[in-house]
């Protein structure tokens, strides 16, 4: 191969690896911080109890995600940390596993369908399922509306 190959072939990769970097979404493109809310129901064998929160998490490039909420349940509020991973697909859909633990000990872990838009600054997600630590799976329509704060981790 020549020289002159040789560069035009370095050249296209170069140029490939720089779109694959430049996808506009991503889980790396959507790394920084984020505030959030979330509102729904919660189904119990006593009937439908309201829901809400105001969060804000920290998400790094790889996707693990920390942060914190106050939330409430039919009038009970609480402070909770959240931790977990997010998976950015190119076309701004993403999934995420999220567990809530209050003092290290896991509450609940929610499975999260999400898109991202404005330009990578505003997620809508909706909550897939939401099981307890004994495996029991709890009923819910919930969904959640954010936007970034910063890029910066």
């Amino acid at each position: 191969m020549t020289t002159l190959a040789r560069s035009f072939v370095l050249l296209g990769v170069l140029a490939a690896t720089s779109l694959v970097y430049a996808a506009p979404c991503s889980t790396a493109a959507m790394s920084g911080k984020w505030a959030y809310t979330y509102t729904g129901t919660i189904f119990t064998l006593n009937g439908p109890l309201p829901a809400a929160s105001v969060g804000h998490f920290k998400q790094d490039s790889f996707g693990n995600v920390t942060g914190g909420q106050a939330r409430t349940v039919a009038g009970q509020s609480g402070l909770e940390d959240i931790s977990g991973t997010i998976s950015v697909n190119d076309d701004c859909t993403a999934t995420a596993t999220i567990n809530v633990q209050v003092n290290g000990q896991l509450l609940r872990t929610a499975q999260l369908a999400l898109v991202f838009d404005s330009n990578g600054n505003h997620v809508r997600a909706i909550f897939q399922s939401l099981t307890l630590p004994d495996g029991t799976n709890v009923p819910v329509v919930i969904t959640i509306d954010g936007n970034r704060v910063t890029t910066k981790n």
